[in-house]
């Protein structure tokens, strides 16, 4: 993959994100999110981020089975389980899904992102996916340097947290280290 080029956006809160946009085909989501959920479990923070409601999920153990079938990927998990679109949903032959519904339910867009603070620099790392009709999916966050696994303030920063973004912008925009995501100076909750 080559150099991703990130753009800069607001959100509907006025909060600076840093976007880099991924492929959204069903391959390429499948493969993203088992190596999400399947190795990095046990980091992710993960949910719906709507406007009136943030879930913010953690995994207790390693998923039970992730699937893919009709365009949907399954997360199970114990006795919670999630469905996702990822690709294209065609339904039962008896009832098929309706061309205006698959153009709705399959991603329309897929980043990794990272939000910035009022001081430009970054304080939230991940990635999140939104349906055809640019409406949120998932969001996944990554482990925070500012903030410990259960949501206490780090002082001083715990840099080697940001080894799963470090990772994942490698891994998906062939992207090494970035220094800016090392000059923030906490995490900024307003």
């Amino acid at each position: 993959m080559g150099q991703a080029m990130a753009r800069l956006e607001l959100d509907a809160d006025g909060r600076a994100v840093e976007l880099f946009a991924l492929p959204t085909d069903e391959a390429f989501l499948h493969r993203l999110l088992r190596h999400l959920f399947e190795r990095h479990w046990d980091k992710l923070t993960f949910g719906p981020m709507i406007q009136g409601a943030a879930y913010e999920l953690r995994c207790v153990a390693p998923p039970d089975r992730i699937s893919l079938l009709d365009g949907y990927l399954t997360v199970l998990l114990g006795v919670s389980h999630f469905h996702l679109c990822i690709g294209e949903n065609h339904g039962r032959p008896s009832r098929p899904t309706p061309a205006r519904l698959k153009l709705r339910r399959r991603p329309g867009r897929a980043e990794l992102f990272r939000g910035l603070g009022r001081d430009g620099a970054p304080m939230s790392w991940g990635f999140r996916l939104f349906n055809g009709a640019d409406e949120p999916q998932i969001a996944l966050y990554f482990p925070n340097p500012f903030l410990g696994d259960g949501d206490e303030i780090l002082n001083p920063p715990d840099w080697s947290r940001l080894s799963l973004w470090d990772e994942c912008r490698a891994r998906y925009l062939g992207l090494g280290p970035d220094a800016s995501d090392r000059q923030g100076t906490g995490f900024q909750h307003d």
